[in-house]
């Protein structure tokens, strides 16, 4: 099996609601604009048509996406995770090292990060460079715009 996505319970049942709705109410919608396109004869010259055509295999590929996400999922239970180092659903809270800035931010897989929310992707350069540290470390970050030093503060879950 490749790679696990770790999930929260929310997550899960976001990916899932995601699934329903595009199965459920997308597909079927674009089945019916399919028919209704193909009745109005020459399919060769038909924009709609087309235009249902190329949604349907958008959404397709988007519930194949899911499902093979799904597939891989594991859910992590908080009350189980560590706080001595960061880990993935790990909180922390950091301090910008050059201008003192503080922010907090839980790290989260990929599928459920929202930076406007403070939930950064373990993935992301940030979270990348925060994992595995411990309070009172500092993380030296490379990030696009250039060497970022950030001093971790308090790591909860």
């Amino acid at each position: 099996m490749a790679d696990i996505v770790y999930l929260t319970p929310e997550g899960l049942k976001k990916l899932k609601d995601e699934l329903e709705y595009l199965k459920f109410t997308e597909m079927p919608d674009i089945t019916r604009r399919i028919a209704e396109a193909r009745d109005k004869g020459d399919l060769s010259e038909n924009a709609e048509y087309h235009a249902a055509k190329e949604e349907q295999v958008r959404v397709n590929n988007k519930i194949q996406e899911l499902q093979s996400t799904l597939a891989k999922v594991r859910i992590l239970d908080d009350k189980d995770l560590d706080t001595s180092k960061v880990l993935i659903f790990s909180k922390v809270t950091i301090k910008n090292v050059d201008n003192g800035m503080e922010r907090t931010y839980t790290l989260v897989s990929a599928s459920e990060a929202n930076p406007s929310e403070g939930k950064i992707s373990v993935d992301s350069p940030i979270g990348k460079g925060l994992l595995g540290k411990e309070k009172g470390e500092i993380a030296e970050i490379e990030v696009p715009a250039g060497l970022m030093k950030f001093e971790i503060l308090e790591i909860s879950r």
